[in-house]
This record gives C-alpha cells, structure tokens and sequence, in this order.
C-alpha cells in the first residue's frame, strides 16, 4: 500500500526538538558525565556498588580514581578501596578543629578520566570554594571528568516536604532537582526493607548523631517502604523522560503531553517553599515548563525585613529547581496574577489556601476566591496548609494601621482645635451639619499627611468635640437628641472609611514612586550608555548609577591577553588577588559568585558575568555598604539589568571597532 507524501511529512521529526537535542548532545561532549548511585536510605549499599563498578571501569583501562569515599570503618567497603588511586583530601581549619575534606583543585590538577566522590548531598566546611559537593562535582564536570556518586533520595529538593511529612524529619542536606536531571545515568540500588532493618540491628549501617529514639523512628518499616517508593517513582520518571526525547527525535508517534505551563503564586508565609516544591513535581509529572512569581502590593514596604528575606529565598529555591521567576507590582494580586497568566499562556495556577481568619476573607476579600472565580479557562489548583509549617514570620508594622510617632497625634489634636475655634466663632451662622464637614475635612487632611491611625484617631476626638461644643446640652457630653447617635456612629464609620482609602491612595502613590524611580534610573543608564564610545566610559557610568542607587562600591574586571586587568573602580574599593581571583573564576564559568552566593560566598563583593550572545565580556564587582543582610532579590534584579545594560553598550562598541579595522584595512 503506497504511503501518502503527507503522512511521510507528518513522520518527519520535529526541526526544533532535533536541533535542541544536537547543541545537547555537542555540549555534553565537552562534559564529564555523572552517574549516580540513587537509594532511598542509608545503609542499601550505594558505595559499595559504585566501588564495584569503579573496578569495572579500571578493568577497562581507564583512568579512575577516588575523590571522597566514606567507609564508615566497613571492611568491606575498604577492601573495595584497594587497588584504586586516592586522591588526598586537604585539612580545613574551622573553630579550632581540623576537618577532612575533598581536594577540589587537587583532582582537577590530576585530571583523571573517572573520579569518585561520596555522598552528593553532603555540606563543605567553611572556607572552600562552594558551600556544597553538588557544586565541586559540577565544576568537576565542567571540566570534562566523569564523575560517579552516591546520593539518598530524600535529599532531593522538591521531595523535601514530602519527606518530612513520611518520616517527620526535616532534611537540612538538599540538592535541586536539576542535578538528577542533568545526569548520564542513575543507577537504583535497592535492599528490600526487612534486609535493611536486619543491618541495622547487626550494626551495619552508619547513622552519624542520631539518638536511638530518633533512629527508631526514622527507620520503621512503613517509611522505609514510603521512602522506597520515592526512590523508585523519581527513577521512573527520569526513564520516562529519556523515553519522550528518544520519540520526539525520532518522530515516532505516541501520546504526547499538552503544552502545560504551570505558575505557582508565592507570598512571604511559609507555605511557599511547600508551594514551590510542589509546583516542581507536578511539573515534572507532565513535563511542563513551570513560573514562580511574588506580586509586589504596596504593603510590601510595610513587611518586616524577616518576611522580605523569606520572599528573596522562595524565588531562589524556585530558580535552583528550575522555575523562571519573576517579582511584579500591582495594586490587587489576583487580577495581576492573571493578567500575567494569561499574557504568558499560563494553564495552570497553584496557589495556597489562605491562613487568615474567615472573617478577614469576608471583609477584605480573598485572592484565592478571586482568582478562581475570574481565571476563565485556567485551572487553579489550591495548596492546603500543613499544621506543621512554622507561623509566618511578624510584619514590622501593620499594612493597614502602620505605627506613627507621638507628634502626629499631637498635629491631629491641633487640627481639631483649630478646626473647634473656628466653629466656636462662626457658630451662629454655621449650622450644625455644616459643623461636621469641617471635622471631616480634618480626617482627610491627617489621613493624607500623617496616616492611618492619627486619621481614625482623628475621627473621634472630632466627634467628642462636636459633641461637647455643639450639640444641646452644651459644654456636656451628654445627648438631648438620641438622633445625634446616628450621627456620631455614622461620623466616625465614614472618618474611618476615607481614612483608609486615602493612606492606601498614599500606599499605592509610595509604592509607584519608588517603581518610577527604578525606571527612570535604567532610562537614565541607557541614554548615558548610548552615547558612551569606549569601554572606560561605559564603566564610568555604570559605576555612577550603582553608587547613585545603593551607594555600593564597584569595578569592573575586563579581559585583556594576559587575564582580567581593573577598570572603571570607585576611589575607596581596595582589591587583592583573592578579589581578582574569584572575579577570574566568574568569567571563565560564567556565573555569579562571591558575597551572599553558592559559590566563593566568603568573598566581600559580588561578581556578576556581562553577558552577551558573544560569550562573557567582563564581570561587575559590587561591594555592598552593610555586609550583614545580603543582597535582596530586587537589589539582584537591578544589578543583572545594569550588567546586561552593560553587554549591550560593550557588544556594540566592539562591534564598531571591528567593522572600523575592517574598513581601514579595505582602505
């Protein structure tokens, strides 16, 4: 039977998916390769399979060697060890105590083809170049050495909650999602949980500090088997995933999944790390792409520097497991949330059930209810809360009645009287009702300039004075008129009404200047960088914007033949080798490092890659003024728009250059 040209077309495969495979696989020519050892607990044998197939590979002539391998005092485990090159660890000096760890620059030096290195999850001491392993065996990969580790899954970041909610222990040792994504192989090595249990109680499996009550509980039957499950349902879906790319390329026909874009809405409670990890998973399971993002209200400036922080760690858990993550401002965060989602084909909408009393929901309503009653076509899927997750972290100050110094009480009470004397005087030809309009223009006035409180505060003491000065009998608080009742409530219900609307007016005018402000700075970088004919004045203006901005130190590290040489530094930066050294380890990997980073963290300035589609032109080093509270995710937003400002004016500087050589030589 003849097959139709169009069906033929139809099997082609797909041009886009064929070439994202191809840069992929060209790229990981340049890559070492990592396989891990995956098991669900301690004690299943992880290091003595990746021992064993480490011989393997010696048997095959390759040159293998051992980076960290922890035995435990198993001899088992040491008599693997034999026969294999090891690597010494260096000695780190931390409090008084010296601590063993991997020689990072030491296996690098060595290069060998194959290095093995234990426990993926595990933590560095202080003063080495990453705060974690996950990222030495990164840099090791970079470098083209194959790797082999072992790693549990409960440290997997988006299984962190789920884990905790299995065995009631919160893992401090994560590593993100996109680790075992990228790896060549993971291998699951499995011991049925009877088998693990009869270990255990022979002593054979270590368990570093933890009391017997802890061990007891930890290793039960039931997690035990939980956990497995785990292990075995992250390793299935990683074959799942290697199984769609082999059929996309080759065009062979099958179900294949919608395009699926997921976005989880994230505040500064405690349930958004939940949110995210779960946001990670389910995008895993549909092999979707997935967005956080925080809405930016106005009483966001009113959050404590706690809650702040927490919004900053939410967003950069949720870029370490993969999401693209995004910090906007808008008045009411339903209706920008789906403004968002629906400007970006979002499908999916995860967000988490309100912690608030019913009765604030009822007053000033609840997002979650708007967001479902106007997303349209959007699914919305609502997190509940856990009765485990910490309380929220305290607001500095009450969005809604913000706290006020003394004085503005003391300007309230002045109005008042003014606002008295001048009733007391006019008062046979002002009438009672016309009284009041004063009083309320009063409220206006104070809620304008001093605030929420002084305005209802206000509010009263502007009843209490009509009461006593105008209302029958005078001179007297009582009331010959119960319809003066009305009156009085109704007074104070409106006072207290234009009150907030005009300190949420203020809000919002606050918060829109400070947003008008950032974007007149960028306008203000790029007209200056538009005119900028050389890199020293596209240094300089930079560096004037960043100490206009934050009042931050600065320069700017430019290669030259010899390696990275100093230009554009504000006068009272000192530098030294270890700063020019860091900087030189950001621009050959192309990544952020240094102060408040995962990587060189120790540094006191942060380096941040210029960045163009020509590769990494320069690093900007910022020095921030107070060395205590790191650097937030607006400030880092602001700074990686002033770099990419920066590769932009440098690209096209370099780009004249050349074509002006060009022209000259033609000439």
């Amino acid at each position: 039977m003849p097959v139709s040209p169009n069906h033929r077309q139809d099997e082609r495969p797909d041009p886009d998916t064929l070439l994202a495979r191809v840069q992929k696989e060209e790229l990981q020519k340049k890559r070492g390769k990592l396989k891990i050892f995956l098991g669900y607990i301690a004690g299943v044998g992880k290091t003595y399979e990746m021992l064993k197939s480490a011989h393997l590979k010696k048997d095959e002539g390759i040159d293998v060697r051992i980076g960290y391998v922890e035995h435990h005092g198993r001899r088992e485990t040491e008599e693997l060890m034999e026969g294999l090159p090891i690597i010494p660890m260096q000695q780190i000096e931390y409090r008084g105590v010296k601590l063993s760890e991997m020689d990072l620059d030491a296996i690098l030096a060595a290069h060998p083809q194959l290095v093995l290195v234990d426990e993926l999850a595990h933590t560095n001491a202080p003063g080495t170049r990453h705060p974690k392993r996950y990222q030495d065996v990164e840099e090791l990969l970079a470098a083209g050495i194959d790797v082999y580790t072992t790693l549990n899954v409960q440290h997997i970041e988006s299984l962190n909650d789920v884990v905790a909610q299995i065995t009631g222990v919160i893992m401090q040792e994560k590593i993100p999602d996109r680790v075992i994504d990228e790896a060549s192989e993971i291998e699951i090595v499995d011991l049925a949980p009877p088998e693990l249990l009869q270990r255990l109680r022979e002593g054979k499996v270590y368990v570093p500090d933890m009391a017997a009550r802890a061990i007891e509980q930890f290793f039960n039957e039931g997690n035990l088997y939980a956990l497995r499950e785990l292990a075995l349902r992250r390793a299935a879906e990683r074959v799942d995933n290697q199984m769609l790319a082999y059929m996309q390329t080759r065009s062979i026909p099958g179900p294949w999944p919608v395009g699926e874009y997921l976005l989880v809405c994230i505040g500064p409670g405690p349930l958004a790390e939940r949110l995210i990890r779960t946001t990670r998973r389910q995008a895993d399971r549909i092999n979707a792409r997935w967005c956080a993002i925080y809405v930016e209200t106005p009483t966001h400036h009113g959050l404590s520097q706690e809650s702040k922080e927490q919004v900053d760690r939410s967003l950069q858990l949720a870029e370490k497991l993969g999401a693209t993550t995004a910090s906007i401002f808008g008045l009411n965060v339903a209706n920008t949330v789906l403004e968002y989602a629906r400007q970006h084909n979002v499908t999916r909408i995860i967000i988490g059930k309100t912690l608030r009393p019913r009765w604030q929901e009822f007053v000033f309503g609840s997002v979650v209810d708007q967001l479902i009653h106007n997303s349209g076509h959007i699914d919305v899927y609502v997190i509940s809360s856990d009765k485990d997750i910490p309380k929220a972290p305290p607001v500095s100050q009450d969005p809604l009645l913000p706290a006020t110094p003394p004085w503005d009480y003391v300007d309230s009470l002045t109005l008042v009287v003014a606002v008295t004397i001048f009733g007391w005087l006019f008062h046979p030809i002002i009438s009672p009702v016309n009284q009041l309009m004063f009083y309320l223009l009063a409220v206006v006035v104070i809620a304008f300039k001093r605030g929420l409180r002084p305005a209802i505060f206000t509010s009263v003491i502007g009843v209490l004075a009509f009461d006593f000065f105008f209302v029958p009998p005078y001179l007297t608080f009582r009331i010959s008129d119960t319809q003066y009742l009305v009156t009085f409530i109704g007074m104070i219900i409106v006072g207290t009404v234009i009150s907030m609307l005009v300190a949420r007016a203020r809000r919002h005018a606050d918060a829109a200047q400070i947003r008008e402000r950032e974007t007149s700075t960028l306008y203000a970088l790029s007209q200056d960088l538009a005119v900028a004919t050389d890199t020293g004045a596209i240094t300089t203006a930079v560096s004037q914007h960043i100490q206009e901005i934050f009042q931050w130190e600065c320069a700017f590290f430019m290669p030259e033949k010899n390696g990275l040489v100093v230009q554009g530094k504000t006068p009272g930066l000192v530098l030294d080798a270890d700063d020019l050294a860091v900087a030189t380890w950001a621009f050959q990997h192309g990544a952020t490092a240094g102060y408040d980073t995962d990587t060189l963290h120790g540094s006191k300035i942060r380096y941040i890659p210029i960045q163009s589609s020509r590769g990494v032109l320069g690093i900007l080093g910022v020095k921030p003024a107070a060395q205590s509270g790191g650097i937030t995710y607006d400030q880092s937003r602001i700074l990686t728009a002033f770099a990419n400002q920066a590769a932009l004016a440098l690209e096209r500087v370099h780009t004249g250059n050349v074509t002006d050589t060009v022209t000259v030589d033609q000439a």
